[in-house]
């Protein structure tokens, strides 16, 4: 078995959007669980906190334990890391670990899209198209996705037909509006 270097704050967080990081914690062996703990519980770092309660509620290299796990979710949640947003969005909006709450979904999708995550921004037009919202969402959501630099084919396609959609429920000035706008 090889040593295993702690991770980089700015490479756990692509692992983290990239949906990556459990399998690099396995691949690793399990090797950094007590430092990925230190770093949540002791130096409050975001990245960290989302790891370990990804970890923590899917049983990842330590015992099970989902209450715990989303209350470091929630932890780097309130720290502003989009990630943990967007995460919790998604549990609340398909009820994983958490009663569905499609309103407490929109929020925190939300909140996740305002801070630049694409697929936050993707998730949180479904939303809207899907009925979530409203209407005086349509603008800024329309702005932040169709303005993302997106350069995964299938998930451009995606945010194309949905910010179509969206298009469809808005006036021609505020779509032409929200496109102009930089």
């Amino acid at each position: 078995m090889q040593a295993v270097q702690l991770y980089d704050p700015e490479q756990l967080i692509d692992w983290i959007n990239h949906n990556t990081h459990l399998q690099r914690v396995k691949a690793d062996d399990c090797q950094l669980v007590q430092d990925i703990e230190a770093r949540a519980k002791v130096m409050m770092l975001p990245a960290y906190q989302y790891l370990w309660g990804d970890m923590l509620a899917w049983g990842v290299c330590v015992p099970k334990n989902a209450e715990q796990g989303v209350d470091y979710m929630w932890q780097a949640a309130r720290q502003g890391l989009p990630a943990a947003l967007e995460q919790l969005g998604r549990y609340y909006a398909q009820g994983t670990f958490v009663q569905k709450d499609p309103r407490q979904a929109a929020l925190l999708m939300r909140e996740a899209a305002s801070l630049g995550l694409v697929k936050a921004q993707i998730a949180w037009v479904r939303m809207l198209v899907n009925g979530l919202g409203s209407p005086l969402d349509y603008e800024e959501a329309y702005r932040w996705l169709h303005h993302a630099v997106i350069g995964d084919a299938k998930q451009h396609a995606e945010a194309s037909r949905l910010l179509a959609q969206l298009a469809k429920r808005m006036p021609a000035n505020v779509v032409r509006r929200a496109k102009e706008y930089r």
